[in-house]
């Protein structure tokens, strides 16, 4: 595999207007992203925006930022425009879909999604992390995979993903990480494709996938980031990253 990271990045936000660029001690979080993406080490590194103000940041932190339109309808989109731009000649063969808003993401996590396409026939790899309790399992917000992992296996494929708690009946449940691995081909075809029914009803984009036949493999990992989509879900990030402490570096592990 030959990979590249790509980072959508947008300013609208209805909960945290201007959120790539709030200040985390001294930083946009956007620059914190790419830190974690650069310190995975799995391949180059480009942040997919929509302004001039996040485009000089990255740049400003030694990045790679590539402008794309404003009208685009998902970060899925987005990536894809992107390595259209960046990558023409197809020499990277899968695309890691790194949110922007995930500050705290370890880099091992980004070496773990790409562990699913050791299996030739998975398009898609991501990521999940056990529910540890009714709150998370109950939690809308918290989207849930239904899969199932062979005793001391990492890997399983995925069947299906719910806002709602799956599957029912005793047994561990898990809280699906919203980053991806796509090989070039699959991420073609994945955004020609219209939005499907189930991922109309679920607002799940990865529904569209499965209904279309495709494969997403997960990889099972400790703990699930936390994402920056409120006012305190930053005070958090600038609590976890506390300043002076080396957050990124490439030895972590999840």
């Amino acid at each position: 595999m030959n990979p590249i990271i790509l980072i959508p990045a947008r300013m609208a936000s209805t909960r945290l207007p201007g959120k790539p660029m709030a200040d985390i001690h001294g930083r946009p979080m956007i620059v914190h992203v790419l830190e974690a993406a650069r310190a995975a080490g799995i391949g180059p590194v480009a942040v997919a925006c929509d302004s001039p103000e996040i485009e000089a940041a990255i740049s400003a932190a030694g990045g790679t930022a590539v402008m794309v339109a404003e009208d685009l309808p998902s970060g899925t989109d987005r990536i894809e425009r992107a390595l259209a731009i960046l990558d023409p000649g197809g020499a990277h063969d899968v695309v890691v879909n790194l949110q922007g808003d995930l500050p705290a993401i370890l880099p091992a996590l980004l070496r773990s999604v790409l562990s699913p396409l050791s299996d030739p026939a998975v398009d898609i790899g991501t990521l999940v992390a056990p529910v540890v309790s009714a709150e998370e399992a109950a939690a809308p917000s918290v989207v849930k995979c239904a899969c199932a992992f062979p005793p001391g296996a990492t890997l399983a494929p995925a069947l299906y993903f719910s806002r709602q708690c799956i599957p029912s009946g005793e047994g561990p449940l898990w809280h699906h990480i919203g980053l991806y691995a796509f090989r070039r081909a699959a991420l073609a075809r994945f955004v020609a494709l219209p939005a499907s029914p189930l991922e109309t009803r679920e607002k799940l984009e990865q529904l569209r996938a499965l209904e279309a036949g495709m494969r997403i493999g997960v990889a099972r990992v400790d703990h699930a980031p936390f994402g920056v989509d409120t006012p305190a879900d930053l005070a958090r990030a600038r609590a976890v990253l506390h300043p002076g402490l080396p957050a990124h570096r490439p030895d972590q592990t999840s």
